[in-house]
């Protein structure tokens, strides 16, 4: 299901706590590529970016955009001359978009290699307040190397590097070093999830600070 969010708000210290399951899923990888993180319902749609990119091992460097109920979200830009513009990424929280137990949503990163990401929103709870979030929970299968062609590209380089008589067995060999397709990487994703979530933390004290000097004394 998707839409706009029908669900009751949990206001103060119960709304910044609150977090979700996301599944992250590369639509048409073989095994399937995926990543189960649990992720704030008050992050924005851009620190949601963010998020997969860090689970997925993307290093950001092209244009992205999610595709919720038919709306589209994503970076300004210069130009947008489409029927339907991009809605600020920046300015439209995770909560204000999930509708019902379950939510759907598309992401598109890299337009030219066009990696299609299906994410999972679901079994929306409090956290734990002393647990970071967002946090990784499990997955399967390393995410591509960016600029090798999208999925057709992808399948071709592993072709290649599995078979030492292929004639760009060597230069791809040497070109993804020690990649494998089989192992998550997780300490530079659980890194760029720390960062994340310390900011978010920075963003928890200042609004302590604001509610202690705004009670009456």
């Amino acid at each position: 299901m998707t839409g706009r969010s029908t669900r009751p708000r949990p206001g103060g210290a119960a709304s910044f706590h609150e977090i979700c399951t996301l599944r992250i899923e590369l639509v048409g990888s073989d095994p399937l590529i995926w990543r189960e993180l649990d992720v704030p319902t008050s992050v924005t749609l851009k620190v949601l970016h963010d998020i997969v990119q860090a689970g997925m091992g993307w290093f950001d460097v092209h244009l992205w955009e999610f595709t919720i109920d038919g709306r589209r979200y994503g970076p300004p830009m210069e130009e947008d001359r489409t029927a339907e513009p991009r809605r600020m990424a920046a300015r439209v929280r995770l909560r204000d978009v999930l509708a019902g137990p379950t939510t759907t949503i598309d992401y598109l990163y890299d337009f030219g290699d066009s990696w299609e990401h299906r994410l999972t929103v679901g079994q929306v709870r409090q956290g734990d307040p002393d647990t970071e979030y967002p946090r990784y929970v499990a997955g399967a299968q390393s995410g591509p190397p960016e600029d090798c062609g999208g999925l057709p590209g992808f399948y071709a380089m592993l072709d290649a590097l599995a078979d030492p008589d292929h004639p760009d067995h060597d230069a791809i060999a040497d070109w993804l070093d020690d990649y494998d397709p089989d192992v998550i990487d997780d300490l530079p994703m659980r890194y760029a999830l720390s960062r994340i979530a310390r900011q978010r933390n920075a963003a928890r004290k200042r609004l302590a600070r604001r509610a202690e000097q705004s009670a009456p004394q």
